[in-house]
């Protein structure tokens, strides 16, 4: 029987559900980056994308269950994330990057309170 029934509770969502809006996005960004005419000038963004969507959900994994190594996944979580905003804030003529880049922004600030 698990020994957590009744007693797990997340004090607070923010920092778990952060994250995971960047999935949604990141995943977002690098599907529309596959279907642009020259997809083969997307490569890194598609690239830094998949990154950052793995380690965020990654990350709220950890803080879902209040890991001991919360802090270091969150800090790893967050330099990634900041990656992926100076890469799809090159593309300002973009609105998927943009989007992505403004979440990515988001959970690396929340990352970084952890």
């Amino acid at each position: 029987m698990c020994q957590l029934k009744g007693r797990f509770k997340i004090k607070n969502t923010k920092p778990v559900l952060t994250p995971v809006i960047v999935v949604g996005a990141c995943e977002y960004c690098a599907t529309c980056d596959l279907h642009e005419q020259n997809v083969k000038t997307m490569a890194s963004c598609v690239q830094i994308n998949r990154d950052c969507a793995n380690i965020c959900w990654t990350a709220s994994q950890f803080m879902s269950r209040d890991s001991e190594h919360v802090k270091q996944i969150c800090n790893v979580c967050a330099d990634i994330c900041e990656a992926c905003v100076k890469e799809c804030e090159r593309y300002t003529d973009m609105d998927h990057c943009q989007r992505c880049a403004q979440a990515c922004r988001k959970c690396a600030e929340e990352c970084r309170k952890m």
